[in-house]
């Protein structure tokens, strides 16, 4: 969590710091009826940690994600959840183009390539390209669309599946992934983690994409069979991969740190200094607009506010 959260908090609030507790369970059986709101950051939150929580009254997460948090149960329960979404839009979306555009160029590989002294007996081999692609987006929320706007302005035709077709939005709609996937040769994945779309993109999605497909994952690891594809970049069913997200963070599969026609990064979709403070800021808004009786700013689906 960002100093500015946590100052911030500890200013206004009675903060407890249970990222910095040596034994959370001591923390929890002494403190858990006193808390009435929690800051949290890939925090799993459900029942059994609300069982310990009984006066808990918003949960504040930092991120647009919150499938770490059961969300359906906090509003059973009355507790409303916040996310942050609009502010880290087009820091993810930024990340997204340039992750492309280094997998498919293999930007990172000709840097090494330089550093190693290998240019002075060679140049570097030629790469794939933008040039003639068909891109496809799983997920077209808002930082899909983000993605899809600025793939426009690089002259790529956009494709996308999602829950439903969006009218307002001049793209090309495929029902199913299957069939997006068999209709272009790049698939960018930004649609929201969870049990719904865990493994959604399997062998098959993969196969389809072909030899000359390339995956871009910029939304959670979940979404991704990664044993398929670490195999599937093996025996050349697709081209290439960049990966900002994994299933197991921080650790990272080495079938997939072994290949060399992948682009991996620790998870930096949003994280740029300026992004991650407004981040901080709606956590901390939402807290404060909560406990000022103004009710939640950036609540999610399953808990609206007022509530029906």
């Amino acid at each position: 969590m960002m100093p500015l959260v946590t100052d911030t908090l500890d200013r206004l609030f009675t903060l407890h710091r249970g990222d910095l507790a040596q034994d959370k369970d001591r923390v929890l059986a002494e403190l858990g009826p006193r808390i009435r709101g929690m800051a949290v950051s890939h925090v799993q939150v459900d029942g059994a940690l609300l069982d310990r929580l009984p006066n808990l009254e918003i949960v504040a997460n930092f991120g647009v994600g919150y499938d770490t948090i059961d969300a359906a149960e906090c509003g059973r329960r009355g507790v409303t959840v916040t996310n942050t979404p609009d502010v880290l839009t087009d820091e993810v979306a930024d990340l997204a183009l340039g992750l492309l555009l280094a997998t498919l160029r293999q930007i990172p590989q000709s840097d090494r390539y330089l550093r190693q002294g290998r240019w002075l007996d060679k140049p570097f081999p030629l790469t794939g390209t933008l040039r003639g692609r068909k891109v496809g987006i799983l997920g077209l929320g808002r930082i899909g669309r983000a993605v899809a706007h600025r793939l426009v302005a690089f002259g790529a035709p956009v494709a996308y599946h999602g829950r439903r077709r969006q009218d307002d939005v001049p793209y090309e709609y495929h029902p199913t992934l299957l069939g997006l996937a068999k209709a272009v040769d790049v698939l960018i994945v930004v649609a929201p983690g969870g049990p719904e779309t865990r493994n959604i993109v399997d062998r098959e999605v993969l196969a389809a994409l072909g030899p000359e497909g390339v995956l871009v994952n910029v939304a959670r690891g979940t979404l991704v069979d990664e044993d398929a594809l670490a195999a599937a970049l093996a025996d050349g069913t697709i081209q290439s991969a960049g990966l900002d997200v994994f299933a197991d963070e921080p650790r990272v599969p080495q079938a997939l740190i072994a290949q060399e026609h992948t682009v991996l990064l620790p998870h930096v979709g949003s994280a740029s200094t300026h992004t991650r403070n407004a981040m901080g800021q709606l956590v901390i808004d939402n807290l404060v607009s909560w406990f000022s009786g103004k009710g939640p700013v950036t609540p999610v689906a399953e808990t609206p506010h007022p509530r029906p």
